[in-house]
């Protein structure tokens, strides 16, 4: 499944546009190597996302086509979640 495809499905990211732009642009790492919204994720992946100051990593478990979303979450396994502190730099 493409990736940008696989975090609107999971909602890790609710827009398909979003998901797109946001791997364009480079901060999204699957197994350690930088991730293009065309990339194909498989079961087993380990995917971190950086959006903002957050910092997710995430092992994919399961690929569906659709989902409800109470069901979204058995897609993937939270790893880990960080948030960078705020700093004056970046408060505004």
């Amino acid at each position: 499944m493409r990736l940008d495809k696989f975090l609107k499905v999971s909602r890790l990211i609710k827009r398909r546009s979003v998901a797109k732009e946001v791997a364009d642009k480079g901060r999204i790492l699957i197994n350690g190597k930088q991730a293009k919204s065309s990339s194909t994720v498989k079961v087993g992946d380990e995917m971190t996302l950086q959006f903002g100051n957050k910092t997710v990593v995430v092992r994919i478990d399961k690929i569906v086509e659709t989902t409800k979303k109470d069901e979204a979450q058995e897609m993937y396994t939270l790893i880990s979640e960080t948030v960078a502190p705020r700093t004056e730099e970046n408060r505004f």
